[in-house]
């Protein structure tokens, strides 16, 4: 290997590491709030480019469908006036959604707000009607979503791959592209927006009182409801940017992003699911790593990647012991 291969490998591994980190640390944020491990987040991360690619095609998506009964859904659970909020927040994607059909520049927000209302109609009309349910339970309607999403990723979409334009052309050296920079930039200033976000604002604060204690955050006066609503909103708009900004890199399909969410899955787990700082540096060394075994042994490298697992998950068993003990 000389420094040329090696310099390819540490860029790809980069580019990897911060996409695994940013859906790590939103993963990692919503099983403190809520105690759900959010499987679909990768269909959320795909669902932004692809809806995209709708949109600049002239076309309505069927995300949009789906968010609309999604809407009413949340709406029915809501009753009375608390059902107004949804109603109007369909109201007003779907007035996007056909005002981007014409102005192309639109077809981007409305991507984006797109699944952030998709993630946090999820939260509100499947998950939090089983906030009394066992991590196991919500594991398993996790994955069914996972499944249901996906399927309707490939009705909506077909099996077809798409790579929308970059937001910017060009190659600052080789390997890396600006829109490779793009990325890296999104990742730095998502991670310093959101400790400043959870160090500095109410709602942060807010937020970390109902992972640490769900019953002395109602004690306070806080909803944890509300909080995992917050938290649902704020992991979907990261994978929402997400899967704009590397789409363009790596083309966008509807079983992709299963992918995507599962190495972040690994990624948090090396952060014990609790702390964000851990998550991502996991998730770089999840994404150098990938980037080196697929030099090496590109056959093996999934199964390589997620044998990261096991020593992972052997000393959270042994801290667990220990803490029992």
């Amino acid at each position: 290997m000389d420094a040329s291969i090696l310099g390819f490998l540490l860029l790809d591994g980069l580019q990897n590491g911060v996409i695994y980190g940013l859906l790590a640390i939103a993963m990692v944020l919503v099983f403190a709030v809520t105690r759900v491990i959010l499987v679909p987040i990768g269909e959320l991360l795909m669902f932004a480019p692809l809806s995209l690619v709708w949109l600049l095609e002239g076309k309505i998506p069927g995300t949009l469908w789906l968010a609309l009964v999604l809407g009413l859904l949340w709406a029915g659970l809501a009753r009375g006036r608390g059902a107004l909020g949804p109603v109007l927040g369909a109201l007003g994607l779907s007035a996007l959604f056909f005002l981007a059909l014409f102005l192309k520049p639109l077809a981007y927000p409305a991507a984006v707000l797109l699944v952030v209302y998709l993630g946090v109609a999820t939260y509100r009309v499947f998950f939090l009607p089983m906030r009394e349910a066992t991590v196991l339970s919500l594991l398993i309607m996790a994955v069914g979503l996972h499944v249901a999403y996906q399927g309707l990723g490939l009705v909506f979409f077909g099996p077809e791959q798409f790579r929308p334009e970059p937001l910017l052309r060009g190659e600052v050296v080789v390997g890396l592209s600006w829109q490779g920079v793009l990325v890296l930039l999104f990742a730095l200033l998502s991670v310093l927006g959101l400790y400043a976000f959870f160090r500095f604002s109410l709602y942060g604060k807010a937020l970390l009182a109902a992972a640490e204690s769900r019953l002395g955050a109602r004690l306070a006066g806080i909803s944890p409801e509300e909080a995992g609503t917050v938290a649902f909103g704020i992991a979907s708009l990261l994978a929402g940017l997400s899967g704009l900004l590397l789409a363009p890199l790596i083309n966008a399909a509807y079983f992709m992003g299963f992918m995507l969410g599962l190495k972040g899955f690994v990624a948090a787990i090396l952060g014990g699911l609790a702390s964000y700082p851990v998550a991502f540096l996991g998730a770089l060394l999840v994404g150098f790593f990938e980037s080196f075994t697929s030099f090496f042994a590109s056959a093996y490298k999934e199964a390589l990647v997620f044998l990261l697992l096991v020593p992972a998950l052997f000393y959270q068993s042994l801290k667990a012991r220990a803490v029992e003990e």
